[in-house]
């Protein structure tokens, strides 16, 4: 498995579409892959898959996620870059100029996509083309807000590895995510990444992407953005309601808006030929 150090700590990063060190003169453009809060680049491997015709794909794990462990040599490190988003996006330029890549396309979901709208107006000259998926504005909300901190705390704490083990576990896991079911495998994975999260990581970034800055913040983000992007929302996504999108497209001409019916937060596993078909209409 292939691992490149960015900013002290080891990233994982796999290809899909090309050999594990790509040819450095392939004429495919490339499309990188950036998955949301506790996942890995695993749940975009089937898109990936079936986009490999047209792009060489990038995926990778952000620091402290998936494949992307953090040592105990490392921590103090982390710790001192902390965990807000425009870091991550850091951590993806770093990544880029490690393999060379001068300009890409992004498709980023849900945190990541956060992180994506970040790297879109920080290095605008890298990007040719953004879809972010399942993503928008916040309004701030003092109450709801302490209690998503202090229920996000306890999930995050309380991560028993046996969890995984147990035959359901996965279906209730992923129950609140989704609108339509998807494969057994997805659910499982998802469950794993979960466990696997670093804490210090899976906390902090639950405190940065769900805070009162980022209603202040973010607003102004999506008005920026210069990069031609696609902002994907699932109908009945309870994460981040497409509402949500809907607000952050309207702030930006640059900006289109695509509704997925029918689907919660992956709606690129719960309906991937309709998600598809929106990504590629745009990126034509």
């Amino acid at each position: 498995m292939p691992y490149v150090e960015i900013n002290q700590v080891n990233h994982y990063y796999e290809w899909v579409g090309a050999d594990a060190a790509r040819d450095p003169v392939s004429s495919k453009p490339v499309m990188v892959f950036i998955h949301g809060w506790a996942g890995s680049a695993r749940y975009w491997q089937s898109t990936a898959v079936a986009m490999s015709d047209r792009y060489d794909c990038l995926l990778y794990d952000m620091r402290g996620f998936g494949r992307s462990t953090i040592a105990p040599d490392q921590q103090a490190v982390v710790e001192a870059r902390g965990y807000e988003l425009d870091t991550y996006a850091d951590d993806l330029a770093e990544l880029l100029k490690a393999l060379n890549l001068s300009q890409v396309s992004i498709n980023a979901h849900s945190m990541g996509a956060s992180v994506a709208v970040y790297f879109l107006n920080q290095y605008p000259q890298m990007v040719d083309r953004a879809i972010l998926t399942c993503n928008g504005i916040f309004e701030y909300d003092k109450a709801a807000f302490e209690a998503f901190y202090k229920f996000g705390g306890y999930v995050v704490a309380f991560r028993p590895q046996w969890l995984a083990t147990i035959p359901l576990a996965p279906r209730f896991f992923m129950a609140r995510f989704l609108k339509r079911p998807i494969p057994k495998a997805e659910k499982v994975a998802f469950l794993e990444d979960f466990l696997a999260a670093d804490y210090a990581t899976a906390l902090g970034t639950i405190f940065t992407s769900v805070s009162k800055k980022a209603t202040e913040v973010m607003p102004a983000e999506f008005a920026k953005i210069s990069t031609p992007t696609l902002l994907v929302a699932g109908e009945f996504d309870k994460i981040t309601p497409a509402d949500m999108g809907r607000t952050a497209a309207d702030l930006n001409p640059k900006i289109e808006y695509a509704l997925v019916k029918n689907t919660g937060h992956f709606p690129m596993l719960e309906d991937p030929a309709t998600y598809l078909t929106y990504v590629n209409e745009f990126l034509a």
